[in-house]
């Protein structure tokens, strides 16, 4: 079922979550700015990874909420992947930046992260419901640990990348062939 409203608990928490993702980002490449003197960049990485953590926690309760509320809205199906990938996108093109992670490996999951964001919102356009594959929420949860990893530059973080690329490029695939067999099903009727 899909609410109405659209100021609600899960919306609210998907917004904090892309206000979030541009001041980690801020944190990570910015380290020699005035406003950050005097700041370790070991505490730099605690504060992106602090931020990260929170921002990561409203992915999982906006969902939550969302669901079991009944306060899924249209804003909310378009508001809450555009949020993830933000947050995503600045953990990982930050650690681009500071060599924590293999430019070539951040391209291919920027690339399907945008290809599947533009889908989505075709999908939600046309009213064709792709729900989240198994395959895609592991896929999240492994890319967001493997950035936490990096983050704080602990051991099994370039494993943990590689995995979620696996998983990217794999759940990338789910969402294509769902979107187009929803497609071809609705043309058909």
């Amino acid at each position: 079922m899909q609410s109405n409203q659209i100021y609600n608990i899960p919306n609210l928490l998907a917004f904090i979550r892309l206000l979030l993702a541009p001041l980690m980002f801020f944190l990570l490449i910015n380290r020699d700015s005035a406003l950050l003197e005097g700041i370790h960049y070991s505490w730099l990485d605690y504060f992106a990874a602090l931020i990260f953590v929170l921002a990561s926690i409203t992915d999982f309760f906006d969902g939550y909420i969302a669901r079991t509320f009944d306060q899924i809205t249209m804003l909310g199906k378009i508001l809450d992947p555009l949020a993830d990938k933000m947050l995503t996108l600045a953990g990982f093109l930050g650690l681009m930046m500071l060599d924590r992670a293999d430019a070539w490996i951040i391209y291919l999951i920027i690339t399907r992260e945008l290809f599947i964001t533009g889908l989505r919102v075709s999908a939600v356009s046309q009213n064709i419901d792709i729900a989240a594959s198994m395959a895609g929420k592991v896929k999240t949860v492994v890319q967001m640990v493997a950035i936490g990893f990096l983050l704080m530059e602990w051991c099994c973080g370039e494993l943990l990348l590689y995995a979620a690329l696996i998983l990217t490029l794999y759940s990338g695939y789910e969402y294509t062939r769902d979107f187009f067999k929803n497609a071809n099903t609705d043309e058909k009727s």
